[in-house]
């Protein structure tokens, strides 16, 4: 197997992108890859390496979409792995068409909203044994290469179980968010012991290695997924989380199942963004574009303080409907099409004051009818992978099973205590979930596989990114590098980059400024199918690359 680290940035450069310029230039000074049989484009090298890997070997975009993801739960372990839920959208040459998977859990038969109010919480709990849910990573993964892929999971991890066990450096970005973490850590034994060194973080080129892991690993390319959906593997976890009075139980595990969705889109002046159904947030992505259709975006010009009014405020709109009506959808009063409703987001739009920037906009009436990774990958076969995959918060609840070597999510703590809301923890159910990839296509075909990582970032970081290269025609590496915003609550926004005469009419529309510092504007991937071969970017905010073959 030949691994293979560089770029190839070929001489396809003459064959322009539909609506991009083409200069070369980039904020960050990196230029789009340009590669003639695949491409990939992960948050780190090592990742972005074991997906060519993969490729090179003969696999197709799916096994190396796997491979990627299970080296990140090595080289990001606070922000991914087995112990998370993950998502994709794949575009399936043999089929013609596009796929959702839902890789997600539920709650624990053993969650009590009952007990938590009565102890006088207001929340679920944010870190611990009771915030973790059913991890659905592995199910996802195990289903993607069942059903398109042309290896077998323990070749898929092979290249996470060498780095795993062989050790690696960190780079420097992930050093520093894993220090951000590290007084979590101390407070569990078998997260400690996993993920500090000494009783710290490891430092920026710091040699670390997971050896647990590895092991699980191994175990899980001996047994399959089923080692941790009820053999030894969850019997381990089940046992420890018992321990200290989780939810999860044996049986939940073993009732873990994947779910094969039908994307949801709304088109945009000739482009077809596609997002996964709910629990997810996608749909926010969706219902904010559809309410901007109406504005003349390009002529405010790109980050003018019209143009970030307009869509801070179609944002807080889309959240708003987000935060009353989406969760589990086997629990939902609203259907998404409701939300897509070209009347409702009519509607909606029609509510942004062009001069004045709102607070806490409330829901609309609807008519009722019943932190993370990102990586794309493309192949030679035209397959592309939009994949997500997220622990929740860094290092997740916290946990970790001691000898397991990887962290639990907390994804319990995106469920509600509000009586009678459609996102009400409860036993056996999915949380309303941030992490969602992203698919555009172009007259029914693929033409952009991209995310943006990042908790409440994702829908606004996918609207700014497809903008970029839509309204404003930039390079794919000019799109994902352009300074963004990021709304946080209230009047409360954050902007990248931001000059001050432009900062000064915001103020003056009545936007709070906050300072972008220690702000997480996302981190993006993305690829884009040229007329042939194809084209990719990484985003500088991360330690990632995009490399072709």
């Amino acid at each position: 197997m030949r691994t293979v680290f560089a770029a190839l940035t070929l001489a396809l450069m003459h064959q322009p992108l539909s609506a991009q310029v083409t200069s070369p230039a980039t904020r960050s000074g990196r230029s789009t890859v340009y590669a003639p049989r695949g491409a990939v484009a992960t948050s780190q090298p090592l990742a972005t390496g074991a997906g060519l890997q993969i490729l090179e070997a003969g696999g197709n975009a799916i096994d190396a979409a796997v491979a990627a993801a299970a080296v990140l739960n090595v080289t990001e372990p606070y922000m991914t792995g087995i112990g998370g839920d993950m998502f994709a959208i794949l575009w399936s040459a043999d089929e013609g068409r596009l796929v959702g998977l839902d890789g997600s859990g539920r709650s624990g038969s053993g969650a009590d909203p009952a007990a938590l109010v009565a102890a006088g919480d207001t929340q679920v709990p944010y870190r611990g044994p009771r915030s973790v849910t059913v991890p659905g990573a592995l199910s996802g993964w195990d289903a993607l290469l069942d059903r398109y892929g042309t290896m077998t999971l323990g070749q898929v991890l092979a290249p996470a179980i060498r780095i795993a066990e062989e050790g690696f450096p960190v780079t420097p970005i992930i050093a520093t968010d894993w220090a951000a973490t590290a007084d979590v850590l101390r407070e569990d034994e078998g997260a400690a012991a996993t993920f500090l060194i000494d009783g710290r973080a490891p430092a920026a080129g710091e040699w670390f290695r997971n050896p647990d892991l590895a092991r699980t690993f191994r175990r899980i390319a001996e047994g399959g997924s089923a080692e941790l959906y009820g053999g030894s593997l969850g019997r381990d976890v089940i046992r420890g989380l018992s321990s200290m009075g989780g939810w999860l139980t044996l049986e939940d595990l073993r009732a873990q199942e994947v779910r094969w969705v039908d994307p949801i889109s709304v088109d945009y002046k000739g482009y077809t963004l596609w997002e996964l159904p709910p629990a997810g947030q996608g749909v926010a992505a969706l219902e904010m574009l559809k309410m901007l259709e109406g504005f003349d975006l390009k002529s405010m010009g790109h980050n003018t303080a019209p143009y970030l009014h307009t869509l801070i405020e179609a944002k807080k709109l889309a959240y708003a409907d987000l935060e009353a009506y989406v969760a589990d959808p086997d629990y939902m009063e609203v259907r998404p099409e409701s939300l897509l409703d070209p009347r409702y987001t009519g509607s909606r739009a029609a509510l942004i004051d062009p001069r004045r920037a709102a607070d806490r906009p409330a829901p609309g009436r609807l008519a009722t009818e019943s932190e993370t990774i990102y990586l794309t990958v493309a192949d030679e076969r035209g397959n592309m992978v939009s994949f997500i995959c997220s622990i929740y918060e860094y290092f997740g609840s916290g946990v970790v099973v001691p000898g397991t070597g990887f962290a639990l999510q907390d994804r319990g703590a995106g469920f509600t205590l509000e009586e009678g809301h459609p996102n009400r923890l409860a036993p056996r159910k999915r949380p309303l979930h941030t992490i969602i990839p992203a698919f555009v296509t172009r007259d029914g075909e693929p033409w952009l596989s991209f995310g943006v990582m990042g908790g409440s970032m994702q829908p606004q970081g996918h609207v700014q990114v497809l903008l970029n290269l839509i309204e404003f025609g930039m390079d794919l590496q000019e799109a994902v590098d352009a300074a963004r915003f990021r709304h946080l609550s209230g009047t409360t926004v954050a902007i990248e980059g931001l000059p001050e005469d432009v900062a000064s009419e915001l103020r003056s529309m009545g936007h709070t400024l906050r300072d972008p510092t220690g702000v997480a504007f996302g981190g993006a991937q993305a690829i884009l199918r040229l007329p042939r071969g194809w084209a990719a970017a990484s985003d500088p905010r991360k330690d990632g690359m995009a490399a072709g073959r």
